[in-house]
């Protein structure tokens, strides 16, 4: 920001300076040519032919200098044919003019005649009267008055604008520390975080870092949130297991003679344990590998397919919106709708309804999954998604099903309820899942 600062700084201030210069010298060039034009102008008005055909004046000059020489203002007539007239201050030299402008306006020049007294000319061809003579008038004055103010000027520009330059750049750099302060504040704030524990920005900001602040704050939410999911799920694991292993590890101190069924069905619930948090662990990486898309209506024909062969005399029906698509993995909607399913043909009366998508304008996409068997009765609909809760326990299974359901469409932001089936009087889970973008 610095650099950037100083190098338009300096560009601005040398286009500036620049042309400031050349406006200024102009003006003082143009103000040194007005005074030699009111000279010559003076010469032309007094100036009259004699008798010898001679340029004369009719009056005296009223520039004293003009007499002194070497003075460094002279004037000079010339013309075709005719003796060069100088004033006396050219003592015994003359001046080279140019005298080839056809016109009758003044022109300006510069001249290096004399080695150490560069000379600003005017000139200009009039015609007298009672003279048939194209008459060129002259004066010119050393350019050392002129070069001085110009030099002068020049040196009070650059020294103004190098302490402008000076002056903006210790603005803009007191003007960039104070902005970045409040960066400055985060971090510091951030320092604070790791040496003292707190884990949020709490520190008033300004306005404009705000959003970097909220930001960091979600960021962090986010983070903790996943520790502690982790540790939440690490926790389960490891209390899913312990008692498995608790019941295997009396078994074998005892000698138990049932000891190889024990292993056996423990070992099972213990496999069913670390494949739901495999799971699980899959939906989140997969979630946050990037957007997901999958199509229902295919996913759900999959699953009910793989379930009537388990389940031949259930009745199936599928219906809804064949276009539906959710943000999810196509692997884990086939997971939740495998249990969803499936649960509904194991527990039910034999008649399972699926309704995909019955509000297409709605924001989210609703999976209706019905059953006609005796229910869940409402007290009991919180606690049925509590791992290894059952029910039923007449028939197999690991009470997993519904937990699994609910962890990864949390996962990718979605939702379960049940409810009672209107239609079939059975169990009616709602399964609400964000709608794919087109």
């Amino acid at each position: 920001m610095m650099a950037i600062a100083a190098l338009w700084i300096g560009v601005l201030l040398l286009g500036g300076g620049f042309a400031l210069d050349r406006t200024l010298a102009r003006m003082v060039e143009s103000n040194f040519d007005d005074q030699l034009e009111y000279l010559l102008n003076a010469m032309i008005v007094t100036a009259e032919i004699g008798p010898d055909g001679e340029v004369y004046f009719n009056r005296p000059l009223g520039e004293p200098r003009f007499l002194e020489p070497n003075s460094g203002l002279y004037w000079q007539i010339s013309g075709p044919g005719q003796l060069d007239t100088p004033s006396r201050s050219l003592w015994d030299t003359q001046l080279e003019l140019q005298a080839d402008y056809l016109d009758m306006e003044p022109h300006f020049y510069d001249s290096a005649q004399f080695e150490a007294e560069p000379l600003r000319i005017v000139e200009r061809t009039v015609l007298l009267p009672d003279s048939d003579t194209r008459w060129t008038f002259a004066v010119a004055s050393a350019r050392e008055e002129l070069d001085y103010q110009i030099s002068r000027i020049r040196s009070i520009l650059i020294w103004s604008f190098a302490l402008l330059a000076l002056g903006l750049m210790a603005m803009a750099m007191v003007q960039s520390y104070y902005g970045l302060s409040p960066l400055r504040r985060v971090r510091a704030a951030i320092q604070s975080m790791r040496s003292q524990g707190s884990n949020r920005i709490t520190e008033p900001l300004p306005l404009e870092v705000e959003p970097l602040v909220e930001e960091i704050n979600a960021l962090l939410a986010h983070t903790e949130r996943q520790a502690e999911e982790a540790r939440m799920h690490a926790g389960n694991l490891a209390h899913a297991l312990k008692t498995p292993l608790t019941v295997l590890t009396n078994a074998a101190t005892a000698r138990d003679p049932k000891l190889a069924s024990l292993v056996f069905r423990e070992t099972k619930t213990m496999q069913r344990h670390v494949e739901h948090h495999l799971a699980r662990a899959r939906a989140v990486g997969r979630r946050a590998s990037g957007h997901s898309r999958a199509d229902v209506w295919p996913s759900a024909e999959s699953v009910l397919r793989a379930v009537t062969r388990i389940y031949e005399d259930a009745r199936f029906d599928l219906d809804g919106n064949k276009l539906a698509a959710v943000s999810i993995e196509r692997q884990d909607l086939d997971e939740i709708l495998g249990n969803l399913i499936e649960n509904a043909a194991k527990y039910g009366g034999g008649s399972v309804f699926v309704t995909i998508d019955a509000e297409p304008e709605a924001e989210c996409c609703t999976i209706w999954v019905e059953d006609d068997g005796v229910g869940i009765p409402e007290s009991e609909r919180s606690r049925i998604f509590d791992r290894g809760a059952r029910l039923d326990t007449g028939k197999p299974g690991t009470g997993l099903g519904l937990a699994i359901v609910r962890d990864v469409a949390e996962i990718y932001g979605g939702s379960v309820e049940l409810d009672e089936s209107e239609d079939l009087g059975g169990l009616l889970v709602k399964l609400t899942l964000p709608r794919a973008g087109i």
